[in-house]
């Protein structure tokens, strides 16, 4: 797992491998820091993920509600054709806006 800042206010989290059980407590502490640190709109990059599970899904809508609630968003992007069919078949994918690529993302934070 890497973290950029471009700003005080958005950040990129990116991912790799399988993003379950393992995880999930080291995505969290980063989320949290990174909004502590006055972050707002969080991107989770998911390139290089292959599987995401129901602990990783959690963590993500935690920390969808707490980037909410500081006026920001969490958003995803790059995201792969396997995880793409857990997001649709658990409804994710209408819960979360997710981008092509982190640019794309960056571009929609930016205006």
């Amino acid at each position: 797992m890497t973290t950029n800042t471009y700003d005080q206010t958005v950040a990129t989290i990116k991912i790799a491998g399988r993003f379950d059980a393992h995880q999930v407590t080291q995505v969290q502490q980063e989320v949290d820091s990174l909004l502590a640190g006055g972050a707002r709109y969080i991107i989770i990059d998911l390139a290089d993920v292959n599987f995401v599970d129901s602990s990783a899904l959690a963590v993500m809508v935690r920390g969808m509600k707490r980037c909410r609630e500081r006026g920001g968003e969490l958003l995803l992007c790059a995201m792969r054709q396997p995880v793409r069919i857990i997001f649709e078949l658990t409804r994710m994918d209408r819960a979360f806006r997710i981008f092509e690529n982190e640019d794309a993302a960056r571009a929609a934070v930016a205006g």
